[in-house]
């Protein structure tokens, strides 16, 4: 069981930048692989970026490449998604979720947040 907290969401302008945390408790939470997912309104929820468990190997949808960074610390249980360049249409619900090994599939995701939302103005 993998219990999952995000935070560092807010209102920012275009351009600006937001670093979003990913708490992780449970017994088998540094042996995970850690997603970023978001959700627009009125739209699917869809991938972002995931990170390995050791930080070895990380994936980024094309959309935020160059701008978006995902990083891990295993001694803090944390998880980050640093935020670069913002745009008005990365405004969604940014919600962690954890899998045994790292994927792009949402369904694969075992374990998930609340979510934190970020909102950019143009």
């Amino acid at each position: 069981q993998v219990q999952l907290v995000e935070s560092g969401g807010g209102l920012v302008q275009a351009g600006d930048s937001l670093r979003l945390s990913c708490a992780a408790s449970g017994r088998t939470r540094s042996t995970y692989a850690l997603g970023w997912f978001r959700q627009a309104p009125g739209k699917e929820r869809e991938f972002v970026a995931f990170i390995n468990w050791n930080g070895g190997s990380t994936y980024y949808v094309d959309s935020v490449k160059g701008r978006f960074t995902i990083s891990r610390d295993n001694a803090k249980n944390t998880a980050y998604l640093q935020m670069n360049s913002l745009k008005p249409e990365d405004t969604a619900v940014y919600y962690c979720a954890a899998e045994p090994s790292g994927s792009v599939y949402l369904p694969s995701y075992n374990y998930w947040g609340q979510g934190t939302q970020v909102t950019v103005s143009s």
